[in-house]
């Protein structure tokens, strides 16, 4: 939205026409809106409303082929349904537009819930006779520091980019932190008109331990005396391009150089403002406006790492208008806290903290739901991302007036929850590659997403033969999505740490977002049919080989079947141009490379020698021959062994990578023609079950928890994760707590000549643990 509207001189006219525009694109899916709630500041309002979202999904059922000639019938019913689920919307615009803002809502409301709006921040006693007036309901006032709290608790367990540190002279501004599984404790230092510092100790138990006068007000005020500057952000403005050492007295200025005695380096401050006693000249706005806001931040800087040091807390978040993003009040909060605690205290901030106060509101209203026994997950496609307000990185977003910032979240159909097997999950990282860092590897995947655009437009209108208007949203998702890349190019770092996974993920999204649940449906439709066909002479295959033979061949076959992926686009190209190929010219394929054979090595010697696994889990890829011809015929080995499996597969469509509800067909189909797996569903040896992810990358630490209690009850002690964006993009890295494989073909040039290899060169990474100790974990 940073351009809609945000033309001109930011006036009424310039909201009028960003207002104007249909309420699917700012206020969405206000018509079925249930429940309101809203956070009005000093000069921002941010509205919180919660709805349920028709959207359509792609659904499989096995047909009934009993007493039938099924050559030429498809496996499986494909069809689209229409599903209802819920969706947070929160909306940021200017104090200014609040009236309009409000008769907009009024005039699209077609009905809710509630008859009360949840209300919080200094200007709900303000506007509260104008909102009940408006919107005919009951104004209900909410304590600020509560609403914040709960707001901030929400946002750390959902969001798992939602926490950064503001490093100012590197390549990258925003530094994103992993999501400790346990939150608490921490200290909340909300800067407003003036400092409060809580301690969070629970969901539900915090104190209030200390403050200061001195904040945000004091700068403004100050700030409007010395530069008669009324505008807050104007200030801050000023004081980006001012330079402090004009104003204030150093250390060297006092002794020369440093203090030695004391440790003093010549360059710190030594007074505030102290060279306006002594020099008789005229200082700049802006130089008054830098040593103002260095005097606050250093004031407020050293009273949080006192306290933070009082409570043995080493993480501090900062909020309040004071901060909002400004890079200017972030880098210097950071110095601060860095140089009172030497380092051992960390100074974070919150990638969505403007939104904490209207999030806490909402769920202060909607405690009878128990939105908190959900899981919840960001929506890309409808959400606007965090903003650098830098000059330097992005000029027009300081001139945003009128226009909205807009942030969504998804309720997920199932608890998400860490694999217990995780090694440490609080340094858990899932991805391999941090695009925010790497330039060169952002640049070349951010212009691969780009030139598969076109063909994944392509793809979705063609899933959609019988609907008149499939060209005409697929046009509409190639739109956002192109807009979204140019975000990312500019700002890589607005849905938290750039990676290959959040480029595929808000693809999905962008997906969905126009009703293209399944683009592929038809294509794994077809070739699950076709590899069916072929399973039981591949069976017969594996059976006639020796049994070393027989073990090699079931690994090649596990990475030749993981060849066939439609989301890389040198697959892609072969499968369109060559429909015969198949599973024996996939194997021919492969690149082998020396590492393959230390590895698989180790993992053969294992098979000799050690006791079977007492149970496996499988993470599984593709459709069609990957998961029929690779992964089942693995599976029986194992099962053979007398290891039980569990094989997890996709809650939800992802290019072609198999579903669980479409496993579950296959599995059946496989199991009428081959009695070991017949008999390891009907003795539960053999289990699918659901990841909880609607992603070609995996998460480890947002799994399913029905899949998490599966894998502690069963005492699993090996994870085999197969495919570029589980075991490569994803997970590559990970430790686990038991012996691991990795298993892919590098089906994409640039990422194998980087890797040293060549294009379709196979991974078979062995990680082995001596012994499996699972900890106890609340579920």
């Amino acid at each position: 939205m940073a351009e809609r509207g945000g033309r001109g001189s930011g006036g009424h006219g310039s909201l009028d026409k960003s207002i104007t525009l249909p309420p699917d694109e700012i206020f969405r899916n206000l018509e079925n809106a249930k429940r309101f709630a809203i956070d009005i500041g000093g000069s921002l309002t941010k509205l919180a409303y919660y709805s349920t979202v028709q959207h359509k999904v792609a659904r499989v059922r096995s047909f009934d082929h009993s007493g039938k000639d099924i050559e030429n019938e498809p496996l499986y019913e494909i069809s689209v349904q229409e599903e209802i689920t819920a969706r947070l919307h929160f909306i940021k615009f200017e104090n200014t537009y609040i009236e309009t803002c409000l008769d907009f809502i009024k005039d699209h409301l077609v009905n809710t819930e509630t008859k009360v709006i949840k209300a919080t921040g200094g200007g709900a006693y303000k506007f509260k006779d104008l909102i009940e007036k408006k919107l005919g309901l009951k104004v209900d006032k909410e304590d600020v520091m509560t609403c914040l709290i709960k707001g901030c608790n929400f946002v750390l367990r959902n969001i798992p980019h939602e926490v950064f540190a503001y490093q100012k002279d590197s390549d990258t501004e925003f530094r994103f932190q992993t999501n400790h599984p346990n939150i608490f404790p921490y200290l909340l230092v909300n800067i407003g008109s003036g400092v409060s510092i809580v301690k969070v100790e629970t969901e539900d138990k915090f104190e209030w331990i200390g403050g200061s006068s001195i904040g945000g007000g004091t700068f403004w005020g100050l700030g409007a005396l010395l530069t008669k500057t009324k505008k807050f952000d104007e200030l801050l403005q000023l004081a980006s391009k001012g330079q402090h050492t004009n104003v204030d007295m150093l250390v060297k200025d006092v002794y020369g150089g440093a203090c030695q005695t004391l440790g003093l380096s010549g360059n710190l401050i030594a007074s505030s403002f102290g060279k306006s006693t002594t020099a008789d000249k005229e200082f700049s706005k802006e130089d008054m406006a830098k040593s103002l806001l260095h005097m606050i931040s250093n004031d407020i800087g050293q009273l949080a790492c006192l306290y933070a040091k009082l409570h043995n807390l080493d993480k501090i978040y900062f909020g309040g208008f004071f901060i909002r993003g400004h890079p200017v009040t972030m880098r210097t909060i950071t110095y601060s806290i860095n140089f009172f605690s030497k380092g051992e205290v960390q100074a974070l901030f919150l990638r969505h903290e403007g939104y904490l106060g209207a999030i806490g509101a909402f769920l202060k209203g909607a405690e009878q739901d128990n939105p908190n026994q959900y899981s919840w997950g960001e929506n890309y496609a409808g959400s606007s991302g965090l903003m650098s307000t830098s000059p330097d990185v992005y000029p027009m977003q300081r001139t945003r007036s009128g226009t909205f910032d807009m942030f969504e979240m998804d309720r997920l159909e199932r608890p998400l929850v860490n694999l217990p097997l995780l090694k440490d999950p609080s340094t858990y990282i899932p991805d391999t590659v941090d695009l925010t860092d790497d330039a060169m590897a952002r640049k070349y995947w951010l212009t691969c997403f780009e030139e598969a655009l076109d063909g994944v437009a392509k793809r979705a209108a063609a899933s959609q033969p019988d609907s008149v208007d499939a060209p005409e949203r697929a046009e509409k998702f190639r739109q956002k999505y192109w807009n979204k890349l140019q975000t990312l190019r500019q700002q890589p770092f607005a849905y938290g740490t750039l990676t290959v996974r959040s480029l595929l993920d808000t693809r999905e999204h962008c997906l969905n977002e126009f009703n293209f649940p399944d683009p592929y449906s038809k294509v794994k439709q077809k070739e699950n049919g076709i590899a069916l066909k072929c399973f039981q002479s591949v069976i017969e295959s594996l059976d006639s080989l020796g049994w070393e033979e027989r073990q090699f061949a079931l690994v090649k076959g596990l990475l030749a079947g993981n060849v066939f992926d439609w989301g890389a686009k040198a697959v892609s190209d072969v499968l369109e141009s060559e429909p015969q190929f198949g599973f024996e010219e996939a194997k021919s394929k492969l690149q082998e490379r020396p590492w393959l054979e230390d590895s698989y090595s180790q993992w053969l010697e294992r098979l000799k020698e050690g006791p079977p696994h007492k149970c496996a889990l499988i993470f599984a890829d593709n459709s069609g021959i990957d998961i029929i011809l690779g992964v089942f015929p693995f599976v029986r080995e194992l099962l053979s062994r007398g290891t039980e499996v569990i094989l997890a597969c996709n809650s939800g469509p992802a290019l072609n990578d198999v579903t669980y509800s479409e496993s579950l067909i296959v599995a059946e189909r496989i199991a009428a023609m081959d009695p070991v797996i017949q008999s390891a569903l009907k003795e539960e040896k053999l289990l699918l079950v659901q990841t909880g992810s609607s992603s070609p990358c995996l998460d480890l630490s947002r799994l399913d928890k029905g899949l998490a209690v599966l894998v502690r009850e069963r005492k699993t002690d090996l994870v085999i994760i197969e495919g570029m964006g589980r075991a490569i993009h994803t997970n590559y890295y990970a430790a686990l707590k038991c012996e691991s494989l990795k298993l892919a073909v590098i089906k994409n040039s640039w990422l194998a000549d980087r890797l040293g290899g060549k294009i379709f060169s196979v991974i078979f990474k062995r990680v082995h643990i001596s012994s499996v100790k699972m900890e106890q974990q609340d579920f």
